[in-house]
């Protein structure tokens, strides 16, 4: 295994991590003002899920990789909150009972537990709706081209060819046996296409062209998946009170997962060995790209 090192120390990760969490919540704080109607009780919804908690991986990513190309932070933090949106979104839905059923989430009774499931699912439908709002006004980037790339790639990341796809083979993961190459691509789909978005549209945003996004799209690429195997080590051996959400599902549930497959160690291993690839493909990058280094490690070490 092995040990990873890059300019940024943990402090300061733990203040970027701060500082995205507060931009992020102070975005949808000004986005989700809650109505004197009947809609009220969904805007309260939206923000029990969306505001507070959570490890906002995501929208790090993005203003990381759109402050690497000096992208005005206004920009790349409304950006960020579309992508958290759907996350969001796909959290509420997937947490529901006829999903993966949970009670908690990032420390707090789920969507569905706190109000219904009637109002989780209009919840999770107008976050989704809110996140192409914001891209596709103007506040995002005054250039429409640049805005309906970042739609179109937002779109394709969240869709049947990417989270939502990989959410239908994690259903179906729970009726058969899945190999090695099968799951892979499944977390590719479920796990890793948002993570792949986020560092697409920052370069997006600085208006990079996709053949400058190729190293990006490397690091990206092997950072999601490497995120999804620690999410399977945390499975098995994590701490409920740190995850903020129940732990053990997916061995009860008789999915195939990195860590039935590989073994501990063995997952382990290429978690790390992902990592240092990751942070390879930065090669051409310098310290404007530590932060994105930075956050490759941190990807294997979290507990939560």
């Amino acid at each position: 295994m092995t040990t990873m090192t890059t300019a940024i120390g943990d402090a300061a990760l733990a203040d970027a991590f701060r500082q995205i969490s507060n931009d992020v919540d102070a975005c949808f704080d000004a986005l989700l003002v809650v109505p004197d109607d009947p809609r009220a009780v969904l805007y309260e919804a939206m923000r029990h899920a969306a505001i507070g908690g959570g490890k906002r991986v995501r929208p790090l990513l993005l203003t990381a990789t759109a402050g690497m190309f000096n992208v005005d932070r206004s920009l790349s933090v409304r950006v960020a909150c579309a992508v958290e949106a759907i996350h969001v979104y796909s959290l509420i839905h997937d947490d529901l009972p006829c999903m993966d059923d949970d009670d908690m989430r990032r420390g707090k009774p789920t969507v569905h537990k706190a109000f219904n499931d009637a109002v989780a699912v209009l919840a999770g439908d107008s976050l989704h709706a809110l996140a192409f709002e914001i891209l596709a006004g103007s506040q995002s980037h005054p250039d429409p081209f640049i805005r309906a790339e970042l739609i179109m790639t937002l779109a394709e990341a969240s869709g049947p060819n990417g989270m939502a796809g990989g959410q239908m083979m994690d259903l179906e993961a729970e009726k058969a046996k899945f190999d090695l190459p099968t799951v892979t691509k499944l977390q590719r789909l479920k796990t890793g296409a948002l993570i792949a978005a986020s560092v697409e549209m920052g370069a997006i945003l600085a208006n990079v062209p996709a053949e400058g996004r190729t190293a990006l799209r490397a690091y990206a690429r092997d950072i999601g998946l490497a995120f999804q195997i620690a999410d399977d080590i945390m499975d098995e051996v994590g701490d409920e009170a740190l995850a903020g959400k129940a732990l053990h599902k997916d061995a009860a549930a008789g999915k195939e997962t990195f860590l039935s497959l590989l073994g501990l160690e063995r997952a382990r291993e290429q978690a790390f060995f992902l990592v240092d690839q990751a942070i390879g493909h930065l090669a051409s990058h310098g310290r404007e790209a530590d932060l994105l280094r930075a956050l490759a490690r941190y990807i294997v070490e979290r507990d939560n």
